[in-house]
């Protein structure tokens, strides 16, 4: 057997145990990431046993991947918030531009994404009854900024809270009447911070009577880091941590993952939980993207939500919830359906005559155009996300005139 056989294998082993057990403690495990490869900016939401999370997807569409899970180990892409270019014009986006930091929500039988359209028309929210879709038509709000978030309180009130002003910024909250899709008021600041650059990516909950703001400070590189205050009031003031930051690896350079950051918190049966964003570098570059971790939370004696060592590792013990595996997606893509499967992207909106899957079934019919990837337009692409660091890929080619 040859190296990258054998390493191949090992993958395959690995790939399909469920949960690995630990020989000292029979205690079951996960590797993180849950979710590997370009999948930044998490945030997840609850209904029911089920879990669904969505993600950024900048200039590439569909925009907005959701998944769904039940043990928050094993996921699986149930499709797009963003599927129609009636809900994601991408014309004239750039790279690096398009969709920021979607947030997703469920109250009262809806679901609720709200993100931000950069270099577009700004902060926007769809909704739907299946997070599998279909999602409605954008309601807009406003063109400042990023990192929109929504919450829902018990009185029925709906709070808007945002980042604002940039580097040097700030937590800003208006109230949103979610029937008209109107804010009733002025943005006012709440938080800025502990005095990290960028505060934002901000989620506002409210747990055992008060009002919880977590963000993100640090820019999104091996400084990020995740900050929490709290109030007796959605307006504040709100006051900081003492312990802050509650999760960094920006101390542990040497650490296999780092630039944690953008979290997202969910309480389950087993206790609550954080998503957040993170990447494994190799020789100073992470080619993977910013990936998906969990991690477990735990409270303090007098009620702050703390990462426990203020660190994630790359094996971690699993929620104790029902293991809930799906089908392991399948290695190679016979292109026999009449759409491309949920995993595939164009960059920025396809021009539907230049792909075909039913001209010659079997095969992904590409026409080309003269437009490079370098255009800024809309050129004959499709691709998919790497998600392993180790990984051989292949394509069957054949050219018609």
């Amino acid at each position: 057997m040859t190296y990258n056989n054998f390493i191949r294998y090992v993958h395959s082993i690995v790939n399909n145990i469920i949960y690995p057990v630990s020989a000292d403690n029979n205690t079951k495990m996960y590797s993180n990431p849950i979710i590997s490869g370009f999948y930044p900016d998490p945030s997840m939401c609850r209904s029911g046993d089920d879990y669904y999370m969505v993600h950024s997807t900048f200039e590439f569409f569909p925009g907005v991947p959701v998944f769904h899970s039940r043990d928050l180990v094993h996921w699986h892409q149930i499709g797009h918030c963003l599927t129609r270019k009636s809900q994601l014009n991408l014309e004239g986006i750039t790279e690096s531009e398009g969709i920021f930091a979607p947030t997703i929500r469920f109250h009262s039988g809806t679901f609720y994404m709200i993100t931000t359209m950069m270099g577009g028309k700004g902060n926007f929210y769809v909704t739907a009854k299946d997070p599998a879709g279909p999602w409605s038509d954008p309601v807009w709000l406003d063109r400042t900024w990023m990192d929109p978030s929504l919450f829902f309180d018990d009185d029925g009130i709906v709070y808007y809270t945002r980042h604002d002003d940039g580097r040097n910024g700030r937590i800003v909250q208006s109230v949103l009447d979610i029937e008209s899709g109107k804010l009733t008021g002025p943005l006012k600041e709440i938080w800025k911070g502990t005095g990290g650059i960028w505060p934002e990516g901000p989620h506002l909950y409210k747990i055992k009577n008060r009002y919880y703001l977590l963000i993100s400070e640090g820019g999104t590189s091996y400084e990020h880091m995740a900050t929490i205050a709290r109030s007796d009031s959605p307006w504040g003031p709100y006051e900081s941590y003492q312990g802050n930051p509650i999760l960094t690896h920006k101390t542990k350079p040497a650490h296999p993952i780092q630039a944690l950051g953008h979290p997202d918190i969910v309480e389950t049966p087993a206790g609550w939980w954080m998503v957040c964003l993170g990447f494994r570098p190799r020789q100073s570059r992470h080619h993977m993207g910013r990936e998906t971790f969990l991690t477990p939370l735990e409270w303090t004696e007098d009620n702050w939500p703390v990462v426990p060592g203020k660190g994630i590792e790359l094996k971690m013990q699993a929620p104790n919830l029902p293991p809930f595996p799906f089908p392991k997606a399948p290695s190679r893509d016979n292109f026999d359906t009449n759409e491309l499967a949920p995993a595939w992207n164009y960059l920025r909106n396809p021009i539907p005559e230049n792909y075909s899957l039913t001209e010659r079934p079997g095969w992904l019919r590409l026409r080309g155009s003269a437009l490079s990837l370098n255009a800024g337009k809309n050129p004959t692409f499709t691709g998919r996300r790497q998600t392993d660091m180790m990984c051989q890929a292949s394509v069957s080619i054949s050219f018609h005139p």
